[in-house]
């Protein structure tokens, strides 16, 4: 068993029980407040752990760090540092916070340098992301699309249970959950016109989504094994990528997406390990037929985590609209991992992988609006009474996840994003 991860352990830091953030999560994240430059830190109940100032006070001394690599604004320098460092440093910082341990509680001095509550503190964006590829990967949300706008006896197209599908996108565009997004635009043609508009969307969506971030680099020609895809991955952030429908389905023919899905995707600011994540590996779907070679792997690659979508008229109520599971996932993210290094391609540290729109079989668990008013056809009802095909302007969308085990809840906090009218 990893160390941080024991059940048994609690912290000296009072910490509500429903709180997505107990001692056996532990995940790294940048921040900022009034008198702090962005650094690195690591979320415990209603706070941050300053890991910069643990630094600079020698609690790390026995790991072989520079302890400057906390005084970052990203994490990419200390993710390049390995597996046995990030495992380290987690293990050191969970035995720092335990109830038997007094090196930092009680010192109220110290408690107040190493402390800041999460609601004083401005979250930032976790990596400085290189690269970033959105894959297409619940057969639940393909079928459902191909079933809309293809052939409901052959919703899936031909290659799709052969290959992870996916496409690069655009990483400048990836924000934190609080930035607002203002609605695209671009081109459009009804389906009665002969010719195209140019304007702002009116069909935009959202879509649940988990994304993987990866930790180590590969040279250019080198591929990755879904059984040694594990070692490059640092841990998951919950994942909006945000699409235009409308202007998707004028340009996406014949390359993909482009400008409906570049304009904006929103994470969650804090990353959870992979090693926190260990306790909620399961089973994925039977993949039939069996993938090639390639793609074959032993273990359990699915991760049970429970995901919520709220939406929030402007001024209005938070209304549950979605609740999904990662563990739908038809291929999982060490395939995809190893399907996007098949060909020789080069990965990087911060790379970020978008696991596609997670849906389940009912409709309660379509991880879209296309999916859940299936195209604008089934409005969903709010609880102030007004409906919506799509998102509207002023619109807040809130994701939320975590898995429980134990009696243990793991969780990624959210991802929350505004829209706002086109520019």
């Amino acid at each position: 068993m990893i160390k941080a991860n024991d059940p048994s352990l609690h912290s000296w830091i009072q910490i509500d029980a429903k709180s997505d953030f107990p001692i056996q999560n532990l995940p790294f994240g940048i921040f900022r407040t009034p008198d702090r430059d962005p650094r690195v830190g690591v979320a415990i109940g209603d706070y941050i752990l300053d890991l910069c100032e643990l630094g600079r006070r020698d609690f790390f001394e026995l790991i072989d760090l520079d302890p400057n690599v906390f005084h970052r604004p990203y994490l990419n320098d200390f993710i390049a540092l390995g597996k046995p460092v990030w495992r380290a440093v987690r293990n050191r910082v969970s035995e720092l916070l335990r109830n038997d341990n007094d090196e930092i509680s009680g010192n109220s001095n110290l408690m107040h340098a190493l402390l800041v509550r999460q609601d004083e503190a401005e979250l930032l964006l976790p990596v400085k992301v290189g690269n970033y590829t959105d894959f297409y990967s619940s057969m639940e949300h393909a079928t459902n699309v191909g079933t809309m706008f293809r052939d409901p006896k052959n919703a899936l197209l031909p290659n799709w249970k052969h290959i992870p599908i996916g496409y690069h996108g655009r990483a400048s565009s990836i924000v934190v959950s609080g930035t607002a997004i203002h609605r695209p635009k671009g081109q459009t043609r009804a389906p009665d016109a002969d010719t195209p508009t140019f304007g702002p969307s009116r069909l935009l969506d959202f879509e649940l989504e988990v994304a993987f971030i990866t930790g180590r680099e590969t040279m250019l020609g080198q591929s990755i094994s879904p059984n040694e895809a594990s070692d490059y991955i640092f841990g998951l952030v919950l994942f909006n990528d945000w699409s235009a429908r409308d202007i998707q389905t004028w340009e996406y023919v014949p390359l993909g997406p482009f400008l409906a899905k570049s304009f904006g995707s929103s994470v969650s600011p804090w990353v959870v390990t992979l090693d926190a994540l260990e306790p909620f590996r399961v089973k994925g779907p039977v993949q039939d037929p069996k993938p090639l070679p390639y793609l074959e792997f032993t273990g359990n690659y699915n991760y049970d985590l429970n995901l919520e979508v709220l939406l929030q008229p402007d001024g209005g109520a938070e209304n549950s609209i979605c609740r999904s599971n990662y563990k739908f996932m038809y291929w999982n993210m060490n395939q995809q991992l190893a399907h996007q290094s098949s060909n020789g391609c080069n990965i990087q540290v911060g790379d970020m992988y978008a696991s596609g729109t997670i849906s389940g079989a009912d409709k309660g668990s379509y991880g879209s609006m296309l999916e859940l008013t299936w195209r604008g056809t089934a409005p969903i009802q709010l609880s102030d009474g007004s409906e919506r095909q799509f998102i509207n302007d002023g619109d807040t969308v809130i994701m939320r996840g975590f898995g429980e085990r134990n009696g243990i809840r793991i969780g990624f906090g959210e991802v929350k994003t505004r829209i706002l009218p086109a520019l």
